[in-house]
């Protein structure tokens, strides 16, 4: 028989209610508890697969290339895999031969194209989580790096360094016998392929990653002053696990803080709240019910390839050729969408806590869910989510708006009539 859970306005709490006796039930919690815990260990035996075919392919890929390091297996967290959605991964790929980092001193334009030609006007600079990577931040560097490859003008590209690694993964898939269970997925700007496991297939993105570890980045001026939450040690503490770039577009790398963020997810409540309830709750109401599907939109970050975003200074005119040349099949391919993945409600989830910093605001969970909710709501009605570290960042900046409207509308739905369908 199916149930609701129904928040009733006057107690603020949830009731479970049968569809057809509309009989009150107090196994609500129980029963949404175990929706919770089944999708965990139904993503478990997922990560548990991926996982064995990414740590092969890569063990391959470092073999073959020593600028790529394996992908270590682990039973249990793996930092370098990341769920977006059931069916959708993103994994780091960490390179190595680069350390010692340090931040650019001075900026300078650049003039060349992923074919080698030059430009009239120069690439446009970085916005947002975006930054240009030159050999020289690094005190240390492998020879392979300054090769013509991946280095043009002194600078890591990392168009560049997606197509080494994409040759990389075609021939360590058939080295590796796997074929039959994995297939590279054409047409994207990044390296993703199809893993088929016992549950479904799964699309993984495979995404060579710089890491910096002890840096923080001067894009991330976080926290801002008289902030509660979190606490200064452990804001300090965050710090410390430093940032990734990540290779996923063409002239500009994209800044990460996957590690950060875990960590801060990890320590949400030590006072005995119920944040991780209620994003847990949310979560699954949003792959279940108000977004669902294989590429949700509020689950990614779509990033345009624009004429703007493959890069260039000055007027239009002055660029059209160059477009032209660089991408033969014309300006309809230069406009052509592509995606790097953020986990969005983690991100409302972090605003709603430094916005809410105080224990008694997370200790009655119905009144706390419906806050993130109506945060979400708000979010995607206006298009407009700052990323929680580089605050001048919209991650919807670039998603599809009627999508989102859509997502909008079911979000507005709930929250006039809040409940939860069980099973």
């Amino acid at each position: 028989m199916q149930q609701l859970l129904r928040l009733v306005p006057q107690t603020g709490n949830w009731e479970s209610i049968d569809v057809d006796q509309a009989n009150p039930s107090p196994s609500w919690d129980e029963n949404l508890g175990h929706q919770v815990d089944w999708r965990r260990q139904w993503i478990s035996q997922i990560v548990e697969e991926v996982q064995k075919v990414v740590h092969c392919l890569t063990t391959e890929i470092s073999y073959r290339d020593l600028r790529f390091q394996a992908v270590p297996y682990s039973d249990t967290y793996n930092g370098n895999i990341k769920v977006l959605a059931p069916s959708q991964f993103l994994v780091t790929v960490p390179v190595k031969g680069l350390a010692g980092y340090r931040e650019a001193k001075e900026q300078h334009w650049r003039y060349y194209t992923l074919q080698g030609t030059r430009l009239p006007c120069p690439l446009r600079d970085p916005e947002g989580l975006e930054q240009w990577l030159a050999v020289e931040q690094f005190m240390k560097s492998l020879w392979q790096w300054h090769e013509a490859d991946v280095n043009i003008e002194g600078d890591i590209v990392p168009a560049k360094v997606l197509q080494v690694f994409r040759k990389l993964v075609e021939n360590a898939i058939g080295t590796c016998h796997l074929s039959g269970k994995v297939s590279m997925l054409a047409n994207r700007r990044a390296v993703c392929v199809a893993v088929e496991t016992s549950a479904c297939q799964v699309e993984v993105e495979l995404a060579p990653a710089v890491e910096i570890p002890t840096v923080w980045s001067k894009k991330a001026q976080w926290p801002p002053c008289l902030k509660r939450w979190p606490s200064p040690e452990r804001v300090e503490c965050i710090k410390s696990f430093g940032f990734t770039l990540l290779a996923c577009s063409n002239y500009h790398w994209q800044l990460s803080f996957l590690r950060a963020e875990q960590v801060l997810l990890e320590q949400l409540d030590e006072d005995g709240g119920c944040r991780r309830k209620c994003f847990q709750v949310m979560r699954q109401m949003k792959e279940d019910h108000w977004c669902p599907g294989k590429r949700p939109v509020i689950t990614s970050h779509h990033l345009q390839v624009s004429v703007r975003d493959v890069g260039h200074r000055g007027p239009t005119a002055a660029v059209i050729g160059w477009v032209s040349s660089a991408f033969p099949q014309g300006l309809a391919r230069a406009t052509q969408k592509g995606q790097w993945h953020l986990f969005l409600p983690q991100t409302v989830l972090f605003w709603t806590c430094e916005k809410y910093p105080r224990l008694k605001d997370w200790q009655i969970f119905s009144k706390a869910f419906l806050r993130l909710v109506r945060k979400l709501h708000k979010c995607v009605s206006q298009h407009f989510l700052k990323h929680y570290f580089v605050r001048k960042s919209n991650l919807l900046q670039y998603a599809n708006w009627g999508e989102l409207d859509v997502v909008a509308q079911k979000l507005a739905f709930f929250l006039k009539d809040p409940h939860i369908s069980l099973p």
